[in-house]
């Protein structure tokens, strides 16, 4: 059976179960502050387990994308060194939401596995919950009385709760389990030792391939469980492994999901697979990585220095130098390797297919750069081994720097080192690796404490489309730490504030108290949803929190924001006429300040095409075209042709909005003006690339786009017309004049720039004192240009032998500095320019770097320029 057919059969048996099958969710998690990636099947129906949205369907079915990289599921250095651990894999599951529980969820597994895939039952153990005091949870006697109802009770195995009781994080839904364990080993290997030992042994022949969760409590902060509002069904069983089963292979990687990848990688390398464990590795690497790269890139997560765009850039990378440093790959690669991913998942995972394009261009322009910078670290490698003398150790600090400043995992430099014999202190390493976890952790840590009740949760009731004040109770709340900081999150039981999401900001306004007296007004700072729950963020509480509030929204950020909300759909519409039809937005930044828009388009706009952007969006602004807004099943939405976003989860219904259905229809759940006049003014102000295929325009409207004119236009022209005392048809002729003499100044001020650095080059050797041997320059000059400092430096250094050249200078009214060392001395003497630079420089109040022959320095204190010249001489003593 195919990796198709395996997939096709799972979803076909659970429908024929009265399952709804539904479409797999983004990989990359929006609206969730606790999870950057999907990492389990039961991601997307968070909100289901925790009571806080209806149940549309009770029994559902589904292939789900999944991702483990990083927190508690974290399997990356495992992937591609063993045969079974992946980034992104899918995840086919069962659901039951309060319906069926244990029996039927046990009873269809087996039937499914035993008579549908037929595998063998002997190969089969089934492990179930041992209980566990600290949570003061019993053992799982009912899944072990429906077990041995199928499968001989020796092969039961008691779980403990590391294995058996399943949590997706230190928070949240959670739940006793059952796994399912096959054995493939051969069957000489099963005589000689009982499979049953060997479960959750991490044997790569023993593995687990479908756990049974059932979900009947929530892990709150305290870490005491507190039971949900009805048992549900989650189950998850790996894909992969379970073709690796059904094709009769030994590793994932042998089965039809990986072979493409793995055999074109071996055609074009002409490396063969399985020959080296080093190439059989890297090819495993790049065959992982490049389908997590490409499905994250198709839900919107572009490569990028934060976040989860880290996440996936240090995927991307990983996969890279494998291939750079095993299999000689040098050229981008990876790009190539999309279409076969296309070819393969495209039926099943559509976004493959229409983000075809975007996903093998930012891949290419993420691998040259890689590239460039692998080959800077090991240039910076190589300079670094000969400045070592004595020793055959390499810094622990040098080792973070080329992993911190060029991407260089602490593996790569390893095997850097041991070609050259050296070693790496491993210990040092560590220390500094440790130094940046705890400033991320401390940057990043949020305690959050659980949510107190005042009444039953339910979720509330958003009113804000309607009206900007309501009548409302508060529900519950907690308390937040976050950098010192301590904040309050309120749930109401009605809001009329828009929670940020979809790119608008969150709503601010006040919380009124209406039954006491005098009035108690408490500021909403922000406005935010997790887990389908809107909350309100405060930094104090009302003195009593059961009384009556009306809930304000600030009515002038709200019609500013909206604004420019409406303003975006104007501009995607626009892109989209003078562009093509190929632009998609890619995020957007919506507030009452401005607007930011990214969008799919592979070159930069010229000053026409801006124009006539801006054109079409202000004639639409002054056609004064009313807001449209329906609420319509999604599909029908689509065929009005609404335009829906890549990576975002729709429902059932959706709400569309339409400014002139021959114009602009979109898919939206923000805030909009109820006409475009509003708007007033669109003015772009900036538009570059933010990545490879990905532009970014900002722009404003309104008021602050009538501010931005005057003062980044009307306000300096006025100026300029007074200055040059002319009048305004006057300036541009004024000031090319102007350009033109001062470039012709500039020329003469360089020429006697390098006359004048031709007398101090001639005049500089006469200032050397011999000390050791070495012939040592320490001079102040009076030059005011680094390049003809430069120019100074290199001319000595080929003219004089044993140099060691230090010069302090006046640049622009700022002291620098300029170290040049003769090559032998660099080598005899252990010397290098770049850390003596930064030591003197700090005399300056100042920083620099370089070469380990040349390096320059700038600073802010010209008093200590002396103390630069007595310190450099100290290196000769």
């Amino acid at each position: 059976m195919n990796s198709t057919e395996t997939r096709q059969t799972f979803l076909d048996f659970f429908e024929s179960k009265k399952h709804t099958l539904v479409p797999s969710a983004p990989m990359v998690i929006k609206g969730d502050p606790t999870l950057m990636f999907t990492n389990a099947g039961m991601n997307q129906f968070k909100d289901l387990f925790l009571g806080n949205a209806p149940i549309k369907f009770p029994r559902i079915a589904d292939t789900q994308k999944c991702l483990r990289v990083s927190g508690k599921h974290n399997d990356l250095e495992e992937v591609g060194v063993d045969t079974y651990h992946h980034t992104m894999f899918e995840m086919l599951g069962n659901w039951s939401f309060g319906d069926y529980f244990k029996k039927e969820a046990i009873e269809w597994a087996w039937e499914l596995l035993t008579g549908i895939y037929k595998i063998d039952k002997n190969r089969l153990y089934v492990t179930v919950f041992e209980g566990s005091k600290d949570d003061h949870l019993a053992f799982d006697q009912e899944a072990y009385d429906c077990w041995k109802k199928y499968i001989s009770e020796d092969r039961i195995i008691n779980g403990n709760k590391k294995d058996n009781f399943w949590e997706m994080g230190d928070t949240g839904p959670c739940g006793p389990c059952s796994e399912v364990h096959v054995d493939i080993r051969d069957d000489a290997e099963r005589k000689k030792i009982d499979g049953k030992s060997l479960v959750n042994a991490s044997h790569p022949q023993v593995i687990e391939i479908w756990n049974l969760v059932f979900m009947e409590f929530n892990r709150l902060a305290d870490g005491s469980l507190k039971k949900l509002p009805a048992q549900h069904v989650d189950t998850g069983m790996g894909f992969e492994r379970l073709c690796m089963v059904l094709q009769g292979k030994k590793s994932n990687y042998d089965t039809d999901v990986f072979t493409p990848f793995i055999d074109f990688i071996s055609k074009t390398t002409n490396i063969a697979y399985k020959k080296s464990e080093q190439t059989d590795i890297a090819m495993r690497v790049i065959s992982d990585h490049i389908r997590t790269i490409s499905f994250a890139i198709a839900d919107g997560q572009l490569p990028s220095n934060n976040g989860a765009g880290y996440v996936i850039r240090r995927i991307l990378r990983r996969a890279v130098r494998y291939g750079y440093t095993f299999l000689n790959l040098q050229e981008p690669f990876l790009c190539r390797l999309v279409s076969i991913l296309v070819n393969q998942l495209g039926g099943t995972f559509p976004e493959l297919t229409s983000q075809n394009e975007l996903i093998e261009k930012v891949i290419l322009e993420e691998e040259k750069s890689f590239l460039r910078t692998l080959g800077n670290g090991i240039i910076r490698f190589e300079e670094y081994i000969k400045t070592l003398k004595g020793t055959k150790i390499i810094s622990g600090h040098f080792a973070f720097e080329l992993y911190d400043t060029f991407g260089f995992p602490i593996d790569l430099t390893q095997l850097l080192a041991r070609e050259k014999n050296f070693s790496v202190d491993m210990e040092s390493y560590q220390e500094q690796l440790e130094l940046q976890k705890n400033r991320s952790r401390a940057a990043a840590s949020v305690d959050t404490e659980d949510w107190i009740n005042l009444e039953t949760y339910s979720p509330s009731d958003f009113v804000g489309y309607e009206k900007l004040t309501a009548a409302s109770k508060i529900i519950q709340y907690r308390k937040v730490k976050a950098k010192g900081k301590e904040l309050f999150q309120i749930v109401l039981k009605e809001t009329p504030f828009y929670a940020e999401s979809g790119g608008q900001v969150g709503d601010t306004g006040f919380l009124i108290s209406v039954d006491s007296e005098p009035k108690e007004e408490i500021k909403v700072l922000d406005t935010k949803k997790e887990h389908g729950v809107i909350i309100h963020i405060t930094d104090k509480l009302p003195s009593n929190l059961y009384q009556s509030f009306s809930a304000v929204v600030d009515a002038k950020k709200r019609q500013l924001t909206a604004n420019n909300h409406s303003a975006t759909h104007l501009l995607h519409a626009a892109l989209r006429k003078v562009l093509g039809t190929h632009v998609e937005q890619k995020g957007s930044l919506v507030s009452e300040e401005h607007l930011r828009f990214d969008f799919s388009h592979f070159s930069h706009l010229t000053a026409e095409q801006i124009l006539e952007i801006e054109k079409i969006v202000n004639e639409k602004i002054r056609e004064n075209i009313l807001l449209e807004v329906k609420i319509l099943p999604i599909e029908e939405a689509k065929k009005s042709g609404a335009m829906a976003l890549f990576g975002e989860k729709y429902g059932d219904e959706v709400r569309v909005i339409t400014f002139d259905k021959n114009y602009s229809i979109e898919l939206c759940g923000g805030t909009h003006t109820d006409a475009t006049g509003k708007i007033g003014l669109f003015l772009i102000t900036s538009e570059a690339a933010i990545a490879a295929g990905i532009r970014r325009i900002e722009a404003r409207t309104g008021e602050k786009a009538i501010t931005y004119l005057y003062e980044n236009f009307v306000h300096p022209v006025d100026k300029l017309k007074i200055i040059l005392k002319k009048n305004s048809k006057d300036i541009v002729p004024s000031v090319e004049n102007i350009l033109k003499e001062n470039m012709q100044l500039k020329k003469q001020v360089e020429h006697l720039y390098q006359e004048k650095a031709t007398i101090i080059k001639a005049n500089l050797p006469q200032k050397i004192k011999m000390i050791n041997g070495i012939n040592f320059i320490a001079e102040k000059i009076d030059l005011d240009s680094a390049e003809a400092i430069k120019d100074i430096c290199f001319g000595l250094k080929s003219s004089l032998k044993n140099l060691f050249l230090v010069l302090i200078a006046e640049v622009n009214g700022k002291p620098t500095i300029s170290i040049l060392i003769s090559e032998n001395l660099i080598a005899e003497k252990n010397w290098n320019a770049n850390t003596m630079i930064r030591e003197l420089a700090k005399e300056i109040n100042g920083g620099g770097g370089g070469q380990a022959f040349y390096a320059t320095a700038g600073g802010t204190d010209l008093s200590g320029m002396a103390s630069v010249l007595k310190k450099a001489e100290n290196y000769l003593k």
